[in-house]
């Protein structure tokens, strides 16, 4: 006869333990102290098994028949509910050891396999410092959407909203690799959309007029700073390269036989190889930096530790120590700079300026068509472009250079 819900409420406790079936091998198992259990007996595989449903009146009646017939569900499928319980201990217990901190650290390792510069890994791993204090030991796939919030409001707070937006997106990154590695369900993230202050777009400062970008280039001629870094300056609106490119530019990147600098897929923004050809004016500066640094690997070695190059912020610094504010021009804007010069010329095909700034065309079919690199003219563009410099510096007659390096 099955068991009523009275019943079971009063049972009470004998001095031996007793049984009160509800049919189907359910029982209610009273103990002489008083404990009411709910027990199942089952076989499987010849063997009679039994399974804890948890202590009356925690697990109610209804709520220990509901955990009977899934049971009997396994049992039907050929499942032991035993094994089945025993697996998903596993599974739980595993999980609570996936941390964010141990998902986070793996797909960093993983960044730094796929060949990403020294310098973006530095980036991520300043990203998600701002994360571990907060969730590095939550269990990445019970972490929930307010939580993920609160720690990019931290940041938020701070007025810092471009890198609260940047934390966001890295953030969903891992939450995307935990996913592929079957340890989350989902990227949280996205549910985050629009929960975040919007920073207003700001274009890196630049000059953009021959006149004032003349007065510039003097002031960088006669800039009474760091040798290495007053060349690097120099350097800088000839070669228009991005500052991380430049500042991380080593000595075995150069063939000054061909006149070619070869930046390596993984120092550019957009993966792949770069080439800058090396204007007579810019194989002069490398001549000069050899005297400086030639007995390093990096063209612009620190000067904390020649094992590394200079910062993110030497040129930038280096700027304002001059006095131009950070309104009026940075070390990234002589790429936007020479974009608009050269267009403005109409001198040059506009792809040729577009490749030789490393831009990959935003429109696929277009991309597909414009399969040239237009190196010729960008052999030509380089060099007139120095030329074009020297003329708004000085006026001077363009210097020669046959430097080759030993």
């Amino acid at each position: 006869m099955a068991l009523t819900a009275v019943a079971v409420n009063c049972a009470k406790p004998k001095t031996k333990p007793y049984k009160l079936s509800d049919g189907s091998g359910l029982y209610l198992l009273v103990q002489p102290t008083g404990g009411r259990l709910w027990r199942m007996n089952y076989r499987f595989d010849g063997r009679q098994r039994t399974l804890s449903f948890g202590p009356f009146p925690d697990v109610s009646l209804a709520r220990a028949r509901e955990k009977r017939a899934a049971a009997r569900e396994y049992l039907a499928d050929g499942l032991d509910p035993m094994e089945v319980r025993k697996e998903r201990e596993r599974a739980a217990r595993a999980k609570s050891h996936e941390t964010f901190r141990l998902i986070g650290e793996e797909w960093l390792a993983r960044k730094k396999l796929e060949g990403r510069s020294p310098s973006t890994l530095e980036k991520l791993r300043w990203l998600l410092d701002f994360t571990f204090p907060l969730i590095g030991e939550r269990p990445i796939a019970n972490l929930t959407a307010p939580e993920v919030l609160e720690v990019l409001r931290t940041v938020e707070v701070r007025g810092r909203y471009e890198t609260a937006n940047r934390l966001r997106g890295t953030m969903g990154s891992v939450f995307r690799y935990a996913i592929a590695t079957g340890r989350a369900q989902r990227d949280i993230t996205v549910d985050l959309k629009g929960a975040l202050i919007t920073p207003k777009t700001t274009h890196h400062a630049a000059i953009l007029e021959p006149k004032p970008l003349g007065g510039l280039l003097r002031a960088i001629e006669e800039h009474e700073g760091q040798p290495a870094v007053r060349i690097a300056l120099r350097m800088a609106p000839h070669v228009f390269a991005r500052p991380g490119e430049l500042r991380s530019a080593e000595w075995n990147e150069f063939d000054f036989e061909t006149g070619i600098w070869l930046i390596p897929a993984y120092k550019t923004k957009m993966r792949r190889p770069h080439k800058v050809p090396l204007s007579k004016q810019v194989v002069a500066m490398l001549e000069e930096l050899d005297l400086i640094s030639g007995h390093s690997k990096f063209l612009f070695p620190s000067i904390r530790s020649e094992a590394r190059p200079i910062t993110d912020n030497t040129l930038n610094a280096a700027l304002r120590r001059m006095g131009f504010s950070k309104t009026e021009v940075t070390a990234h804007g002589f790429r936007a700079t020479a974009s608009t010069l050269l267009n403005e010329m109409n001198k040059w095909h506009p792809d040729a300026i577009e490749r030789q700034l490393a831009h990959v065309e935003g429109n696929e079919v277009r991309r597909a068509y414009a399969r040239g690199d237009h190196w010729a003219e960008r052999v030509k563009m380089m060099q007139f472009w120095s030329d074009y410099l020297d003329t708004l510096r000085t006026g001077a007659k363009i210097l020669k250079a046959n430097f080759r390096r030993g």
